[in-house]
């Protein structure tokens, strides 16, 4: 079912004028309806403007840009950093930078859209991308191997583990990852995936995604070594892409100990959450993260009888298998994380 409303869902929705608990959404510290948040943004607004219309090429260059992207580097242990203006965008241009004839493109089970070139298909498991690989390191080794992968896939076959990952010819392969749902939640200090996965000794690693989903910004970034966030900043898609707010990566430098207090209730959340389900393996889950997937829509049509609603939509087409999700976010309150729990447990 489809609902239309007026103003951002944040723990509750107002549905022909009756009130129902929101667990669906990306939004998972609850920023952009935080107050102190949404002032410092304003602040931030009010010196840098809504927009920057520019390119980053430009002869004009705003400061901020700069600074973020630093802190954003050491934050997640990244030689640098490029920021966006969206996780979708920095994607596709990492998925056309790669596409040169001297790479050859490998995609893990699941990887998400926005990594996704229109020539190749991806593995329905690792053991297959594993042959894949090996076959082409023996018939094209001319051809540098470059894998794409989602960080969080829902189900936890890649993080926190990434065991099918380590099974892998990394020592051969680029490595490419959306961390999209990992960055700002996962990760000392939200970190995020980067030293993880750099422990396991890839050949080189990239990871990509959005700043909307842990940080509260709309904006994507890259992370990588010197050298090919500086070949990616060379390149015309870059230069005449307009980057994101200035505004919005001020207020993510000002954030730090709003994004600190957050992930702590976060993880309060979740772990009441788990602490209190009479049926936890309904879900397929991963430590730390507050997405909880499951199957059909039984449970779906249950929680809304109780004024309750979940993500339940068949993404990223509509062709493609329904989407069923809980997700907790630090802008509940423990008695929204009780009535939740009820509800499951009733069923």
């Amino acid at each position: 079912m489809t609902d239309y409303i007026d103003s951002f869902p944040g723990r509750q929705l107002p549905i022909n004028d009756v009130a129902y608990r929101y667990f669906g959404g990306t939004a998972y510290l609850g920023l952009q309806m935080d107050r102190s948040f949404q002032d410092l943004f304003i602040k931030n607004i009010r010196i840098h403007g809504t927009s920057y219309g520019a390119s980053r090429k430009s002869n004009i260059r705003l400061n901020v840009f700069d600074e973020a992207e630093n802190y954003l580097a050491a934050l997640v242990g990244s030689e640098a950093c490029l920021t966006m203006s969206s996780g979708y965008l920095v994607g596709q241009l990492l998925a056309r930078q790669l596409s040169a004839k001297r790479y050859c493109l490998f995609y893990a089970p699941g990887t998400h859209s926005a990594l996704l070139s229109d020539t190749v298909s991806r593995a329905t498991s690792y053991p297959e991308l594993r042959l894949r690989l090996e076959h082409h390191l023996k018939t094209s080794p001319e051809r540098a191997p470059v894998l794409f992968l989602d960080a969080i896939d829902f189900f936890g076959e890649n993080y926190p583990d990434f065991l099918g990952l380590r099974e892998l010819p990394l020592k051969e392969l680029i490595v490419v990852i959306d961390d999209s749902h990992g960055l700002g939640i996962v990760g000392e200090h939200g970190s995020g995936v980067y030293k993880t996965v750099r422990g396991f000794g890839p050949k080189e690693l990239v990871v990509c995604g959005s700043l909307g989903k842990g940080f509260g910004i709309q904006a994507g970034a890259i992370f990588g070594s010197k050298k090919r966030i500086a070949e990616i900043q060379n390149s015309a898609f870059y230069g005449g892409a307009s980057p994101c707010a200035p505004a919005a990566l001020a207020t993510l430098l000002e954030a730090e100990n709003i994004y600190a207090h957050k992930r702590t209730v976060l993880q309060e959340h979740i772990a009441l959450f788990r602490s209190k389900l009479d049926r936890p393996e309904r879900f397929a889950s991963m430590p730390q993260h507050p997405a909880f997937s499951y199957t059909g829509k039984v449970l779906t049509d249950h929680l809304r009888s109780r004024r309750i609603i979940t993500t339940s939509f068949n993404y990223p087409e509509g062709s493609a298998a329904l989407m069923n999700r809980i997700v907790l976010s630090a802008g509940h309150t423990k008695a929204d994380i009780h009535a939740l729990i009820e509800g499951i447990n009733s069923l």
